[in-house]
């Protein structure tokens, strides 16, 4: 369905991909020529047909622009997006799990208050005026960080991670506000059950009350919108990458649409929709870990 979407809303998309094949004022007969080449002048069923028979061998097709297999252009740039993405993941659950355990704990103390003014001035900045800020601070007022641009590990792996830091913690910061808020929501609902009230009576430690009895059960919310939030966070690069100068799958997406490569943001739009899709899967197999009730009801 995914596929099919994508294709034919691309195809409907004002002008005609052949201007991007050509030089300006081609004639004719180049034009024509060119769309023999790519097939462009085959009807549409047999064009979609063609190229979702391509991709179930692995082949995505070339690209319209720079002739270069779609697959290794992605491949290419899809490290950078996903170690971004999943180091945006890892910084945001380390952040908000305390954090929110300790605010369903003692609601109005003064990790709650704090972390209840820092999430809503963050909920109330978008993610690429926080991005802004960040390198105008630490990047022009103090000159801590670099500001644009990309250094692989294997090349200088302290410079690496100074390029990662605020892309990471601008990306981050949005999914801290989101799961700290739900976790202390769930949290705090599970802390009234009678399980986890005949726990504290029986004299357990706050630290295995909170952990084994509450958080587990509390997590259910938590893993299933993380599943969909990395898939997000894989295929929704695209403001940070421009921001921070990143050669990433959404630097890749933004320059295809500017010139009509639609061969490219196919493939990128497709397997973003592959990512939500596994992980999604992930986080239903996740479920009967968490609560051995979920195996019980399932046998």
């Amino acid at each position: 369905m995914v596929s099919v979407a994508v294709f034919l809303l691309l195809e409907l998309i004002p002008g005609d991909p052949v201007d991007g094949l050509v030089p300006p004022g081609a004639s004719q007969e180049m034009r024509d020529q060119a769309t023999r080449i790519y097939g462009l002048d085959q009807p549409l069923v047999q064009r979609y047909l063609d190229w979702v028979g391509g991709i179930f061998q692995g082949d995505f097709g070339r690209s319209f622009t720079t002739q270069s297999p779609v697959m290794s252009m992605i491949a290419e740039r899809a490290p950078v997006s996903l170690e971004i993405a999943f180091l945006s993941m890892v910084l945001a659950l380390v952040i908000s799990i305390p954090v929110g355990v300790w605010s369903a704990y003692r609601p109005g103390g003064v990790i709650d208050k704090i972390a209840t003014a820092l999430t809503s001035a963050t909920l109330a900045t978008p993610s690429f005026v926080l991005g802004i800020l960040l390198v105008f601070i630490f990047g022009v007022q103090l000159g801590l960080l670099p500001i644009l641009g990309w250094v692989p590990f294997a090349e200088d792996p302290l410079l690496h991670i100074q390029y990662l830091i605020l892309p990471v913690v601008t990306l981050a910061a949005g999914e801290t506000v989101l799961f700290t808020r739900l976790l202390k929501g769930d949290m705090m609902a599970t802390l009234q059950q009678d399980h986890v009230l005949s726990a504290r009576a029986r004299g357990l430690p706050t630290w295995r009350i909170l952990a084994r009895h509450a958080l587990r059960q509390s997590s259910f919310s938590l893993v299933t919108v993380s599943g969909v939030v990395i898939g997000r966070l894989i295929g929704g690069t695209v403001i940070i990458e421009a921001i921070f100068g990143l050669p990433g799958m959404g630097t890749l997406v933004v320059n295809s649409i500017l010139s009509r490569d639609y061969i490219v943001v196919q493939a990128v739009v497709l397997l973003s929709a592959l990512v939500y899709l596994l992980m999604n899967t992930l986080v239903d197999l996740a479920y009967p870990w968490l609560d051995p009730r979920v195996r019980k009801a399932a046998s």
